[in-house]
C-alpha cells in the first residue's frame, strides 16, 4: 500500500511551533528541548550503524548478529550454552518472521519500517460518539490482546525519525505515514522477571525476544481491529518514531539514568510498541511520578555497568555520539561502549535493568520503599536501598532447574 508522504523534514519554524504547542506538557514531563534540537535519523541508531558505520561494524558486531542463527551461536558455559542460545533465538522467532517477510523490498518491519497492514480499512466507519469512552474501550482491547500497560498520546512529529532505513543498501529514505493520524496508542509489555534476573546471559535474552514476539502479534491484532471499524491504524515497534518520548507522554512512566522508561508497575522491565491512528481518542494527562527525581540521586545502574557506558551527574544536552538525539537535555549513554560490550557477549546486556531498584517485587518492604523513593523522602529511600543486600544474579542453571520443579 502506498501512503501519502510526510511533509519534508521539520523546519526550524515547525520545531519552534511544536515546542510552543507542547511547552506546558514538556515542562511537566521534564523534556527540555534546546535550540540545537534535530529530529533523529534512524540510520544513526547503534544497531543500524553496526551494518554501515566502519567505526562500529567489525568482527564482534557481525558475530553478535550471526548468533541469532543457531548454527553460529557460540557455546561457552553456563548462561551461554546451546540451550540458552536456543531458547533466546526461539523467543525471537515470531518477531523474526514479521521483520523478515519483506527483506527483498528493503523493509525490516517493526525495526527499520512500520509493520505493513494485511487488513484493509473498512469502507464504513463505526461512529464514535464519545472519545473518552472510545479511549477506555481501546485500552481494554489492547489488554485483551495481551498488553500489560496502555496509554494514549497526541501525535508529536518531533519524535518521529527524519528518515527510515532501506535495509538493502542501508540508506535513508523518506518515511511514509497517512496524513490523518492524530494519536499514538502506546503499549507496554512486561518482561519475565526471572529471566531478567539472569542478565548478563544468552538465556536472559529470551526475556527480550519473548516480548518482541508478543508485541508484534498484539500491535498487528489491535491495528487490524481499528482498521476493521473504519479508521487508519499503523502497527509499529522500534520503527518510525522514538517510543520512549511517546511512552512518557502517554503517562506510562518516566525517564531513567539507565536510558529506559521507568514504570510504576514494572520499573524498567518493559518493552514498548505503538499504533499510529486516526481513531478519535483523548490523550492521557501524565502526572509526575517521582521516579526520575530518585534517579537524580541514585547511581546503581551506572556503578554496575561493566563497560562504564552509563552517565553520572544530572541530565545534559551534550553528547558527541551520532546515536544520541541532538538538543534534548537527558541522560545519554556512551552508545559505542554499550553496544561494544553486547557484541563481545554475543547477546544483549541489561545489567542496568536487573539492578535498578524500581525492578521490584510486591513485598511489603518494596512497597514501602517505593512510596519513600518517589516522594520528598527519596533520600531516605536511597539510604534504605543502599543498606539492603543487592539482588544477586540468578544463575542460569538455577533458572533451568526451577522450570523442572
Amino acid at each position: 500500500m502506498t501512503w501519502p508522504k510526510n511533509s519534508p523534514a521539520l523546519s526550524a519554524k515547525a520545531i519552534a511551533d511544536l515546542n510552543e504547542k507542547f511547552s506546558d506538557l514538556d515542562a511537566q514531563l521534564g523534556f527540555e528541548v534546546t535550540e540545537e534540537f534535530e529530529p533523529f535519523e534512524q540510520k544513526n541508531d547503534m544497531f543500524t550503524r553496526a551494518f554501515w558505520d566502519k567505526t562500529v561494524k567489525n568482527e564482534d558486531s557481525q558475530a553478535f548478529f550471526d548468533s541469532y542463527r543457531m548454527e553460529f551461536a557460540p557455546r561457552r558455559g553456563a548462561g551461554f550454552n546451546q540451550k540458552d542460545f536456543a531458547l533466546r533465538n526461539a523467543a525471537w522467532a515470531i518477531s523474526d518472521i514479521i521483520s523478515g517477510r519483506n527483506e527483498d523490498r528493503g523493509l525490516r518491519e517493526g525495526f527499520q519500517s512500520a509493520i505493513l497492514n494485511d487488513t484493509p480499512i473498512a469502507d464504513e466507519k463505526v461512529a464514535v460518539e464519545d472519545n473518552g469512552a472510545q479511549s477506555k474501550e481501546i485500552k481494554s482491547l489492547a489488554k485483551l490482546f495481551g498488553a500489560d500497560l496502555v496509554g494514549i498520546a497526541e501525535i508529536d512529529p518531533r519524535w518521529h525519525y527524519s528518515a527510515r532505513v532501506d535495509t538493502r543498501e542501508m540508506k535513508s529514505v523518506p518515511i511514509e505515514l497517512p496524513t490523518d493520524i492524530t494519536h499514538v496508542i502506546v503499549m507496554g509489555h512486561a518482561m519475565d522477571k526471572e529471566l531478567v534476573d539472569t542478565y548478563p546471559s544468552a538465556l536472559a535474552g529470551a526475556s527480550t525476544g519473548l516480548e518482541y514476539s508478543n508485541e508484534a502479534a498484539i500491535v498487528i491484532q489491535l491495528a487490524s481491529y481499528i482498521r476493521n471499524i473504519g479508521y487508519e491504524a499503523i502497527a509499529s515497534m522500534n520503527d518510525t518514531a522514538l517510543v520512549i518520548p511517546y511512552a512518557i507522554k502517554a503517562g506510562l512512566g518516566e525517564y531513567g539514568r539507565n536510558q529506559m522508561v521507568l514504570t510504576p508497575e514494572f520499573g524498567p522491565r518493559v518493552r514498548f510498541s505503538k499504533i499510529f491512528t486516526s481513531l478519535p481518542l483523548i490523550a492521557d494527562t501524565p502526572k509526575p511520578m517521582g521516579l526520575t527525581s530518585y534517579c537524580n540521586i541514585c547511581t546503581v545502574c551506572a556503578d554496575a555497568c561493566p563497560p562504564k557506558a552509563l552517565p553520572y551527574g544530572y541530565p545534559s544536552a551534550k553528547s558527541t555520539s551520532p546515536s544520541t538525539i541532538k538538543g534534548v537535555k537527558k541522560w545519554s549513554a556512551d552508545c559505542e561502549k554499550c553496544f561494544g560490550y553486547w557484541a563481545k557477549l554475543k547477546t544483549d546486556c541489561a545489567i542496568c535493568m536487573r539492578v535498578c531498584p524500581f525492578n521490584r517485587t510486591d513485598s511489603l518492604i518494596d512497597l514501602i520503599w517505593y512510596k519513600l523513593a518517589t516522594s520528598r523522602f527519596r533520600k531516605l529511600g536511597l539510604k534504605i536501598a543502599s543498606s539492603r543486600q543487592k539482588a544477586a544474579r540468578l544463575k542460569a542453571k538455577d533458572w533451568w532447574q526451577s522450570i523442572q520443579n
